[in-house]
């Protein structure tokens, strides 16, 4: 019983991706002074469940680096149109406001930390 009191606690404690919507896009992404990376899910989605893991890992990994947002696009249709996002999950890198990376499906985090890593790098 301790040993879960401890995980949950913890759990709680990691830095979580936040929840963007088609009305706080451009104040959460296009204005961020930090990269960010924002992943295109939905509920019903199961890749987007078995990625949802990794993606909290690497925003508690790269906080303070890269910010992190999960978009419903259920509930946010407008700005997955702008990008074209037909796919989902689709993990969108954005720097200085613009994507400058795409990666579609859920892929292994080794995939996704070299990616993050190379727009930390340019």
């Amino acid at each position: 019983m301790l040993f879960y009191d401890l995980k949950e606690k913890w759990r709680l404690l990691m830095t979580k991706p936040i929840d963007i919507t088609d009305k706080s896009f451009d104040q959460d992404v296009k204005a961020s002074s930090q990269p960010v990376l924002v992943d295109f899910w939905a509920d019903w989605c199961m890749p987007c469940k078995m990625i949802a893991p990794i993606v909290e890992e690497l925003a508690d990994e790269y906080e303070g680096r890269i910010n992190f947002g999960k978009m419903d696009i259920d509930n946010n249709p407008q700005i997955p149109a702008e990008f074209g996002i037909r796919s989902i999950p689709t993990l969108l890198i954005f720097k200085d406001g613009i994507a400058v990376d795409q990666i579609v499906g859920a892929v292994p985090k080794g995939t996704l930390q070299k990616r993050l890593n190379a727009v930390l790098e340019s």
